[in-house]
C-alpha cells in the first residue's frame, strides 16, 4: 500500500490467477505511552457488496465502521449488528461476521492493560458481544466518529484519536503493583513453551503472595478467562502460526493429546482446520499468522516496556 511508513505493515489479497483483489488492510504499531496499552492501530477497505469471514480468538478491539454495516454471529451462536463504533473484549472462541459493503473500518488492537486503563471494564464483561461505544466514551465519541470518516489515510486517523486515548490514560487510576507483576508473569508463562497452570500460580503466590482464586480473578480480568483458557488460546494460535508458516503437523503436535485434539482447538479459535489454514484462509488472519509483528503473546504486555513509573 502506497504511503505505508516504517514500522507499518500492509496487506493486499491476492487472488489464485496472481491479481489483486479490493481487500487492503494497513496496520501501525502503537508508540510512545500508548504502547503498554494499545497493540496496533489499522484501516481495513474492502470494496465488495457483500463480505463473510471469520476472526480467529484474538486481542480485545475497539472499532470505528465509517463505511458498510453488518452483523456478526458468536461462539454460542448469538448474532449482534454492528454500531457505528463498538467495543469487543478478547473473545473466547472464532466467531464470524457479515458485512454488507463496500466496508471501510479504522481499529484499535487493545493489550490487556488496555480495559483497564481505556476501556475501564473487565474483560470477560465484554467478551464475545459488541458494546456500544456510546455506552462507554457519551455521545461526543460519535463526533470523533464523524471525523474520522471525513479522513483519508491511517496516519491521519491516528492522530485524531490520539488526544482521546491520552486523555484516558492521564484520568485512569495506576495500576497496582501486583497486577504489573502479573502481566508480567503471564508474558513469561505464556513464552515458555507448553506452560503449565500450576507454574503459573506458583510464580505469583512467590512474587505477589496471591492465591489460586485471586489469579483467576485477574485472569478473567485482563483476559476474559480463567488461566487454562488463555493456556489453550496461545497453545492454538501458536501452533497456527507455525503450521500457516510451513510446519508440519508432527513438528507442533507436542503440547496435545493427539491429532483429533490439536485439529479440535485449532478449528475452535480460528474456525480453521490445519489442512484449511493454507487454503485461501481470510485475509486478515493470514497476517496476524505470517506476520511476528501479531503474535498473540503482544496481548499480554511488550517485554520492553518499563511500566513501573505508569
Amino acid at each position: 500500500m502506497r504511503g505505508t511508513v516504517e514500522g507499518q505493515v500492509a496487506v493486499a489479497e491476492r487472488n489464485r490467477d496472481g491479481t489483486y483483489s479490493a481487500f487492503e488492510i494497513e496496520f501501525r504499531p502503537s508508540s510512545g505511552r500508548l504502547i503498554p496499552h494499545v497493540e496496533s492501530f489499522y484501516l481495513c477497505h474492502v470494496d465488495r457488496e457483500a463480505i463473510d469471514g471469520v476472526e480467529r480468538v484474538d486481542l480485545g478491539q475497539w472499532r470505528f465502521f465509517l463505511d458498510g454495516s453488518g452483523h456478526v454471529t458468536f461462539p454460542d451462536g448469538h448474532s449482534e449488528a454492528t454500531m457505528p463504533v463498538m467495543v469487543n473484549g478478547p473473545g473466547t472462541a472464532h466467531w464470524t461476521y457479515h458485512i454488507d459493503g463496500p466496508f471501510r473500518c479504522f481499529g484499535l488492537s487493545l493489550r490487556g492493560i488496555g480495559w483497564r486503563s481505556l476501556i475501564g471494564r473487565p474483560a470477560d464483561q465484554v467478551a464475545d458481544r459488541l458494546v456500544d461505544a456510546t455506552e462507554l466514551f457519551g455521545p461526543e465519541i460519535l463526533g470523533l466518529h464523524a471525523e474520522l470518516c471525513r479522513l483519508t489515510t491511517l496516519d491521519e486517523m491516528v492522530a485524531a484519536i490520539e488526544p482521546l486515548l491520552l486523555r484516558r490514560l492521564d484520568a485512569a487510576r495506576r495500576l497496582p503493583k501486583a497486577h504489573l507483576a502479573f502481566l508480567r508473569i503471564v508474558r513469561e508463562w505464556a513464552a515458555s513453551g507448553d506452560p503449565t497452570i500450576d507454574a503459573l500460580y506458583g510464580a505469583m503466590e512467590a512474587e505477589t503472595g496471591m492465591g489460586q482464586r485471586q489469579v483467576q480473578r485477574l485472569c478473567k480480568e485482563y483476559f476474559a478467562g480463567p488461566p487454562n483458557h488463555l493456556r489453550r488460546k496461545f497453545r492454538a494460535i501458536g501452533a497456527a502460526m507455525r503450521l500457516y508458516q510451513g510446519a508440519s503437523l508432527d513438528e507442533v503436535m507436542a503440547p496435545f493429546a493427539d491429532q483429533p485434539h490439536l485439529i479440535n482447538e485449532i478449528k475452535h479459535f480460528t474456525g480453521h482446520t490445519p489442512r484449511s489454514l493454507r487454503e485461501g484462509i481470510d485475509p486478515v488472519l493470514a497476517v496476524t499468522l505470517e506476520n511476528e509483528k501479531f503474535h498473540f503473546l503482544p496481548d499480554v504486555i511488550p517485554e520492553t516496556v518499563d511500566l513501573s513509573g505508569r
